[in-house]
């Protein structure tokens, strides 16, 4: 097999790319930059200090709009897939993505996966161009 041939695209969701950190978060949130594409909140911020090389991510649905876990956490599960199948969008331009990223589910109501897809796609360009 030739080395040189072109990888494929990791289309996995690991540990490391999870945001863990209050530390991290906390800044996120207090100095990170934001913007609404309906019925997700885009939150994002890189440090100063250099981080991994990958962007992590955080994902949030609120238990005011949405009372019942069971709807919470298929909500995050969709959120989360359509990242994963989407972050290859960062790959070319790593330099300007940023190391931390929120989305947050706004919505009062359940969207399909394709709505909440679309707009992932949207935010992620969004991100990128800032």
């Amino acid at each position: 097999m030739n080395d040189k041939a072109e990888q494929p695209i990791p289309y996995t969701f690991s540990k490391e790319e999870r945001l863990c950190s209050k530390r991290l978060i906390s800044q996120l949130f207090s100095k990170g930059s934001s913007f609404n594409l309906y019925p997700l909140r885009f939150v994002y911020y890189t440090p100063e200090e250099p981080l991994s090389g990958s962007t992590q991510l955080v994902i949030s649905v609120s238990k005011r709009n949405f009372k019942r876990a069971v709807d919470r956490n298929r909500l995050k599960r969709q959120v989360r897939e359509a990242y994963r199948l989407n972050k290859h969008l960062f790959t070319p331009h790593q330099e300007q993505a940023p190391r931390l990223l929120a989305i947050i589910y706004i919505g009062k109501e359940k969207k399909s996966f394709d709505t909440i897809q679309k707009k992932l796609i949207s935010g992620l360009e969004r991100c990128l161009i800032k």
